[in-house]
């Protein structure tokens, strides 16, 4: 019953953050309020949340990073693909070991191989902090295709580092060369599972859909379940269930695209998602601010842990990795911008100088959030005699401290870097989105021909068929030439549709009424009322967006 409480209070935290947002005038991301609000739960109730880390590492990460390959624009994924890397994957492994040195010089209490775990979960980045910000302050589209790219790929890469961290302090050896092969077996098996798990699941549903038919609540239910697969089964394998979640994604994304689910299907299952997307990702920050003041009664005990007195310090160990974290980041962005520039060059095109300004944003846009803490909280309780892990509650709190310090940084300084800066234009798709709309109009076409042919043979009504069949193909006659008329024409066509909308919608409410008239005379029974009124609402709703 208490763990049930427990659930039930984050999930409510998670929907008042998202109300105290829109109430808020500043641009706060919504990380930082649903932190405040998880604070508050831990200051005012007695919960003590203890997660085991594998338990939470397999409820929290596959379906988030599964989704963030499923949704990440592929066109800009593949545009930029060697900055995403750069980034993803170089910036990585160049935080992991400059900011581990740093840590454990820093804080000599500390093991090198904790500092080395520490340093890997505050390298990935968050773009979900990001896009909270940029609903109030605009973030150019390539930069945030850009952003989304990296935290995809160092979401894994950081946690792989995480891993053969762990392992190095667990067992007190390392090896170059093996642990080379083991990120190979890691990586390509993780991917390898990942890609088949989507490709065998989707083509049984297909096979199933095609000749059986679809059930919408399934289908949703399915997609659901194929991140846990592929990430449990390549944990089975001892390869990268982080790597297979984000691979299924990706390889989900291509699946979509052949249109094998009904509309229906997609409709619910967007919507599920963005549900699953909004609490998973608020359940997360929320359960850190729960843990905040634990952390600050342990303080005491943390600080002796660094060997220190004063409780400041954690304040300043706090910003002294945040300050270099954002250094190395910064060095990192300039160096892989001048390289890009470079790039560019040798192959005979023009690209502008490098603003540091917009190197600044880059850099700012950093933040951490969901996946650093779900990573240092799977730091295990115990080394493998039983001792307590060295320095686990202190790399916790940093990490706590980090993401809340860098979310506030963001926060506060991109609007500030990218007021009034000027940028490269972005592409232009017009003429593509017209050309598509034009094609498909023409399908429209010949499909409403071969349909009415089809439905009017031998038919005493065979009129209504072709006068309907008319109407519709004047209707999209319409839309090709005003994608090609002149600005005049277009405007008429604006003026015909919108007048056409507002008849519907008209009529749409009209009958609604009547339907809510004759139930309330029991005219009409509410089941039948019920089902009725809801055809009417997802008319008007198609109407009206």
């Amino acid at each position: 019953m208490e763990t049930l409480s427990i659930v039930l209070f984050l999930l409510l935290a998670v929907v008042l953050s998202d109300s105290i947002l829109r109430i808020i005038p500043w641009p706060l991301p919504l990380p930082l309020v649903q932190i405040a609000l998880g604070v508050a739960i831990g200051s005012v109730t007695d919960f003590g949340v203890t997660l085991n880390p594998e338990l939470f590492f397999l409820l929290f990460l596959p379906p988030l990073l599964f989704l963030d390959g499923w949704r990440i624009p592929k066109e800009g994924l593949f545009k930029d693909h060697m900055t995403i890397l750069e980034l993803s994957l170089g910036l990585v492994i160049f935080t992991v070991l400059g900011m581990g040195f740093f840590i454990h010089w820093m804080i000599p209490a500390m093991p090198l191989g904790v500092a080395f775990a520490l340093a890997a979960v505050v390298s990935p980045t968050d773009p979900i902090a990001v896009s909270a910000i940029a609903t109030k302050v605009p973030i150019p589209k390539r930069l945030m295709h850009i952003l989304e790219g990296e935290s995809l790929l160092n979401d894994a890469s950081g946690l792989v580092c995480l891993r053969f961290a762990i392992a190095a302090v667990l067992t007190g050896t390392f090896s170059a060369a093996e642990a080379f092969k083991t990120f190979l077996w890691l990586a390509i098996g993780g991917i390898i599972i990942g890609y088949a798990v989507t490709s065998v699941v989707t083509s049984i549903k297909a096979f199933i859909t095609r000749n059986f038919g679809e059930d919408a609540g399934s289908q949703v239910l399915l997609s659901l379940l194929i991140p846990f697969g592929a990430y449990m089964l390549a944990e089975h394998f001892h390869c990268s269930g982080i790597l297979a979640a984000v691979a299924a994604g990706v390889t989900m994304s291509y699946v979509e695209a052949t249109g094998q689910s009904l509309a229906t299907t997609r409709v619910r299952r967007t919507a599920v998602w963005d549900t699953v997307q909004f609490a998973a990702n608020g359940a997360i920050f929320v359960l850190l601010g729960e843990q905040f003041p634990d952390l600050l009664d342990r303080a005491v005990d943390i600080v002796e842990e660094s060997n220190h007195e004063d409780t400041w310090w954690l304040a300043v160990y706090v910003i002294a990795i945040n300050v270099g974290l954002a250094l190395m980041r910064f060095l990192w962005v300039w160096a892989s911008l001048k390289l890009t520039i470079f790039r560019a060059y040798k192959r005979g095109e023009s690209l502008p100088e490098q603003n540091w300004r917009l190197t600044v944003a880059t850099s700012l846009a950093g933040v951490r959030g969901a996946i650093t803490l779900a990573g240092v909280l799977t730091l295990p309780l115990a080394l493998n005699d039983g001792t307590p892990f060295p320095a686990r509650d202190l790399a916790i709190f940093l990490a706590a401290g980090v993401i809340v310090l860098s979310l506030i940084g963001a926060s506060i300084g991109l609007p500030r870097i990218l007021k009034g800066l000027t940028l490269p234009p972005e592409a232009i798709h017009t003429a593509a989105e017209d050309s598509a709309r034009t094609m498909a109009a023409e399908a429209a076409i010949h499909a409403i021909e071969s349909a009415q042919h089809n439905m009017a043979q031998n038919r005493s009504d065979a009129n209504i068929y072709s006068e309907v069949g008319t109407r519709l193909m004047e209707m999209y006659r319409r839309r090709i030439d005003g994608s090609s008329s002149e600005s005049e024409s277009k405007e008429l066509i604006r003026q015909m549709n919108r007048i056409e909308k507002e008849l519907k919608l008209a009529a749409l409410r009209a009958e609604r009424n009547t339907y809510f008239q004759m139930a309330r005379t029991h005219q009409l029974e509410d089941d039948l009322m019920r089902k009725l009124v809801r055809e009417i609402d997802l008319l008007e709703t198609q109407y009206a967006s």
